[in-house]
């Protein structure tokens, strides 16, 4: 990887690191929903599916993810003794694209509606990357619909990333991911695979977009949460520790009470590689969440 950083473009990079990520899923779950379907919310339809039984936990993937490509390693584990809810974000996998605007509110919106269609009141929620984006939202708009919060590689705001990863969100087209596994895995799914083009448009127009949850809004958050992140995953590690302050962290533990949330940092690992490390997440999860 190191000589594809001296020959490649960062977008380049980005695109082969995402392929990798894709390869490592390959051998994803290796268990079957105990339900799956459409919840129809907010005039669209949600895919989801259902692994186990226990306390419910909501799993929220990444931009141009679907269940199976985020999850797939780590389903198989947390369903042994949760109940799983994974969810297709619009446009994702088998939820239909949509002309629908995206915005924060309303897909968080989405995943109440889920939750109120399988009759769940209240579940732990975790985020990776823009799905991580939302659970922050989720968490502002319905704190009585959440246990705990789970942050993986994702922020609030634009400015939690390096400048330079908000400038490669800018670069992005469509074609740099034509004829790529994930869209093979599109393909696989997707209801209609004649909206790639139209779908990877608007997520790539909706990431680029700059946007700001609020401090004043994250540091509401009364539910415990746990922020995972890669030491070299493109978050400005500055405004990470702020964050993490804003939920009662970073302070001498010795002197007073341990904080009931968590800031992991994982060494060695970036944005797409710090999701191939099932057994390090686990851990974490299952500490944090038990």
């Amino acid at each position: 990887m190191k000589n594809l950083r001296k020959t490649h473009n960062p977008l380049t990079v980005i695109l082969l690191m995402a392929i990798m990520f894709v390869a490592s899923q390959s051998n994803g779950q290796q268990v079957k929903p105990s339900n799956s379907g459409y919840a129809p919310v907010n005039g669209a339809k949600v895919y989801y599916e259902v692994y186990g039984e226990g306390r419910p936990v909501v799993l929220l993937h990444g931009a141009f993810m679907t269940i199976d490509l985020n999850w797939g390693q780590l389903i198989p584990e947390l369903s042994k003794t949760r109940k799983v809810i994974a969810i297709e974000l619009q446009g994702h996998g088998h939820t239909p694209f949509s002309d629908r605007k995206l915005s924060f509110p309303t897909l968080a919106s989405d995943v109440e509606g889920v939750m109120d269609y399988l009759k769940i009141d209240s579940a732990d929620v975790v985020g990776y990357s823009l799905g991580g984006d939302l659970a922050y939202q989720f968490a502002i708009q319905s704190p009585k619909r959440l246990r705990k919060l789970v942050i993986i590689s994702a922020t609030y705001k634009s400015s939690g990333w390096l400048p330079e990863i908000a400038s490669a969100f800018k670069s992005l087209k469509p074609e740099l991911f034509a004829n790529s596994p994930m869209q093979a895995a599109y393909d696989a799914v997707a209801p209609d695979k004649t909206k790639w083009t139209k779908f990877m448009e608007q997520v790539i127009a909706f990431a680029a977009a700059p946007f700001n949850l609020g401090d004043a809004n994250i540091s509401k958050i009364t539910a415990p949460v746990l922020i995972i992140s890669g030491d070299n995953d493109g978050l400005d590690k500055i405004e990470l520790i702020k964050t993490y302050k804003l939920f009662g962290g970073a302070v001498s533990a010795d002197m007073g009470a341990m904080p009931k949330s968590q800031l992991a940092v994982v060494p060695s690992q970036g944005h797409v590689s710090l999701m191939m490390q099932t057994t390090t997440i686990l851990s974490y999860l299952d500490n944090f969440l038990k």
